[in-house]
């Protein structure tokens, strides 16, 4: 009898540790909500959690294609010099054409092209994604600021109200940002559960020799990622523009590449590959900006910010190896 009991407890805890580590991502948003309701008793609430999915928002989407490339094993440096890049130049071809819609294109096309670069360095050039892509980072920064001459990139003012309303807008009280993030999450997530260049990923991440064998063309699909987290990170540019309506080319997109490793990280995906969902990003770029919510309202200086979440990626990567280990 003894025996039967110590063998259900087992089993219940072990069911109970695959629970807590498949869903680490929700248990810590929870977590994090629950702090976060104790300091300000009214952030649980609707107008503060949509405020939190508009702020949230244009790291986010950068965030939901950093965490395809992590789950295919790689990094991208550079998103935030990208951002900065394609946002200057999209108010160009905004100015100039008057067409929200082109500018969009222009920033979803060009975008996708420069992460094309950044994918093609990487497996035709041979070169670690780390390496590649902080070239890139530098040259990006480099090319918008010497274009604007370090000055700021402006919306005609004679397009600007309508063009900020793309930002400021809503739809039955929902951030057009928010409602952008959450439509951009699901697109993503059902492409990598339900799609065979998401089981492609996911493969190349857990082992890219095994990969290959099974007759994956990992180069393909390693330029595939590269290039959906430019196009994500040009809508994000585009969205950008929207809501400063000037781009300042040596501050714009400043530390996008840390918030969103940052959000991929606490949102449950290994950050050796091979693991993780969609849905661990969408809740860790929330937790990035409920985190720097929280550091606010307990009168952390904003200058630790980056402090905090560096010390988040590093405790985060720990705790994945131990569990990794056991």
């Amino acid at each position: 009898m003894e025996k039967i009991t110590n063998l259900f407890k087992n089993l219940t805890w072990d069911r109970v540790r695959q629970f807590t580590s498949k869903y680490s991502y929700l248990i810590s948003f929870l977590g994090l909500l629950a702090i976060a309701t104790i300091i300000n008793p009214m952030y649980f609430s609707y107008t503060n959690l949509s405020t939190l999915l508009l702020q949230a928002s244009i790291k986010g989407i950068i965030s939901l294609g950093m965490a395809i490339l992590i789950i295919a094993g790689m990094i991208d440096l550079s998103v935030g010099s990208l951002v900065a890049l394609v946002a200057g130049l999209g108010v160009v071809v905004l100015n100039y054409t008057g067409s929200a819609w082109i500018a969009l294109a222009f920033c979803i096309v060009f975008g996708a092209f420069l992460g094309a670069i950044n994918g093609l360095l990487v497996t035709m050039g041979k070169i670690a994604p780390f390496i590649v892509t902080l070239a890139t980072m530098s040259a990006y920064r480099s090319i918008i600021v010497q274009l604007g001459q370090g000055g700021p990139f402006n919306v005609r003012s004679d397009i600007l109200p309508q063009f900020r309303m793309i930002a400021a807008g809503d739809v039955y009280g929902i951030p057009n940002l928010a409602l952008i993030f959450v439509v951009i999450t699901i697109i993503v997530a059902l492409i990598m559960a339900r799609t065979k260049f998401g089981r492609y990923v996911y493969a190349v991440g857990s082992n890219e020799q095994a990969a290959r064998l099974t007759g994956i063309n990992v180069n393909a699909v390693k330029t595939m990622c590269f290039t959906i987290t430019g196009l994500l990170s040009g809508i994000s540019a585009f969205l950008l523009m929207s809501r400063l309506t000037s781009i300042t080319a040596p501050n714009a997109g400043m530390s996008f590449e840390l918030d969103a490793i940052a959000g991929v990280a606490i949102g449950g995906i290994a950050m050796t590959g091979g693991r993780g969902v969609i849905a661990g990003s969408f809740l860790g770029a929330l937790m990035v900006q409920m985190i720097e919510g929280i550091l606010i309202a307990a009168r952390i200086p904003p200058f630790l910010n980056g402090l905090v979440k560096g010390v988040i990626i590093i405790f985060t990567v720990f705790l994945q190896r131990k569990r990794d280990s056991n």
